[in-house]
């Protein structure tokens, strides 16, 4: 049977984590012979800390350990910025519904009941890595084309906005652009703003353009 938990994640880092040593050694061989990273703890206090130290890829977490169960474990795990996103796998010899609900309301992805069959356990890892690893790929690409965007708003405002000095022709009026080329003013404002403008004549230009009209309408004294 293909590998595919070692082709896709060779160097994956699995936290296990159970009190009994003879299950901590069987997982712990069966996961190192496929390729993968293994970090053994034989309580939870412990794997919290190698946790948060160094998140791993993935937790396979016992349920019933003195101190603190596996439960409690999961809701610490949950309730850190650092360890939140982990998938935890609960291996348990507790199989009935309630214990399995309890699991998945904490925070749990799957729940493997014990005795355990290794072609599930390994086939189990390997759908959560796989989803793992798309998850922080789509955030990724996230976070990515959030950058993306921040950068094109930013110049699309850049290029909108007037700054800086302006050349402008002391006789015709008209402005110099980046490129070397003289506009007319109202062209350049058009190009670089969001400015909308329409036109009249003011007051000072009537006199000078229309003389005429301008005297006609000049209230006599």
């Amino acid at each position: 049977m293909e590998k595919v938990a070692d082709i896709e994640r060779p160097d994956a880092d699995i936290l296990v984590v159970d009190d009994t040593a003879a299950n901590l050694h069987l997982l712990v061989r069966l996961l190192a012979e496929h390729g993968y990273k293994v970090r053994p703890s034989i309580n939870g206090r412990l794997a919290l800390t190698a946790a948060q130290i160094s998140p791993p890829d993935l937790i396979l977490l016992d349920v019933m350990m003195p101190d603190m169960d596996g439960y409690e474990v999961c809701q610490h795990l949950k309730a850190d910025e650092r360890t939140r996103d982990i998938p935890v796998i609960f291996i348990s010899a507790l199989g009935d519904t309630l214990d399995k609900v309890r699991a998945f309301t904490i925070g749990g992805v799957d729940y493997i009941t014990k005795p355990f069959q290794t072609e599930e356990v390994l086939a189990r890892i390997r759908t959560h890595l796989t989803i793992r690893r798309l998850q922080q790929e789509l955030q990724a690409q996230n976070r990515q084309l959030a950058q993306k965007n921040a950068e094109l708003e930013e110049a699309l405002a850049n290029v909108k906005t007037l700054s800086g000095l302006l050349p402008i022709c002391a006789n015709c009026k008209k402005i110099r652009d980046d490129n070397g080329y003289w506009q007319n003013v109202e062209i350049y404002i058009r190009d670089h703003s969001d400015a909308s403008l329409s036109h009249g004549i003011c007051p000072d230009c009537m006199v000078t353009l229309y003389p005429d009209i301008y005297e006609e309408a000049e209230p006599a004294d």
